[in-house]
């Protein structure tokens, strides 16, 4: 279930691009899984079809599924996109540790806040 947060800024075909990529990253969605067809999904959702075609688009460009023409899109069985997704987000880590270097916080810092947040999601 796809789930729309209209307060939130965020576009609509954002949002859905970011759940889909999460249930895929984590497995929920497994290789050659059906995804819900464009149509179906709109009217699930009650939004025009155009944005659940953008967001498949988007989807599909960025490799995380891949369409059949008269059948549907399904969830990519290419590399392995969890490991993918951690080395994007090392990368992003990298560089958001050069910046506090570069802003003076200190590596004891930024390792005591991140196994502090890390020890707030293990509670969950």
């Amino acid at each position: 279930m796809v789930f729309i947060d209209y307060q939130d800024g965020t576009p609509i075909y954002e949002q859905i691009v970011n759940q889909f990529k999460n249930r895929i990253v984590k497995g929920v969605l497994s290789a050659d899984e059906k995804l819900p067809s464009v149509r179906g999904l709109a009217m699930e959702l009650s939004i025009n079809p155009n944005t659940i075609q953008r967001a498949y688009t988007e989807l599909e460009r960025q490799g995380y599924i891949y369409s059949v023409k008269g059948r549907g899109n399904f969830v990519s069985g290419k590399g392995n996109l969890r490991e993918q997704k951690q080395m994007e987000i090392l990368e992003r880590l990298e560089a958001l540790v050069t910046e506090a270097e570069e802003a003076g916080i200190e590596s004891r810092v930024l390792t005591d806040y991140i196994q502090q947040k890390g020890k707030k999601g293990e509670k969950r």
